[in-house]
């Protein structure tokens, strides 16, 4: 499913705006091994990483010959379908592309060009979600959100 938004869904990342959305449909299953490059791409390195409680883990990845960030949510044990959710968002040019939906495995893959830029990602499993703003731009600090609905 494709779709449009202005604004991220409250409950996946808390009235977050950060202009248009574009949510990227992904398979409703996957192999219990599913990785972030199995999700995004051989060619896409892990670059940080966020535990969503005991649920699973929303991981930043980076594609150095392309400049494109991907994140995805994988759940630890997969199952039957659970709202999930993976985002990532370029402030600097408002881009942002957002997935959520009922998955088994992972949410995502979700794309923006990030190169030289700070990102903003998270994502959700369940009613658990973890927020990461100004994260992997150099020196600066990033600030982590992690709650439960």
């Amino acid at each position: 499913m494709r779709f449009t938004r202005s604004v991220l869904a409250a409950s996946a990342v808390a009235a977050l705006s950060v202009g248009t959305m574009t949510a990227l449909a992904s398979p409703a299953s996957a192999a219990p091994n599913t990785t972030p490059q199995k999700v995004c791409g051989s060619a896409y390195k892990t670059v940080n990483s966020a535990k969503v409680g005991s649920l699973g883990t929303v991981y930043l990845t980076y594609n150095a010959s392309n400049g494109q960030n991907c994140v995805t949510t994988i759940r630890n044990n997969p199952g039957k379908a659970v709202n999930m959710s993976a985002w990532v968002s370029v402030p600097d040019t408002e881009e942002s592309h957002y997935d959520e939906g009922l998955f088994t495995s992972y949410a995502g893959p979700t794309y923006v060009y990030g190169k030289g830029h700070c990102v903003d990602w998270g994502g959700g499993i369940a009613n658990t979600y973890v927020q990461v703003y100004g994260s992997n731009c150099g020196s600066l600090k990033e600030h982590r959100v992690t709650f439960t609905r």
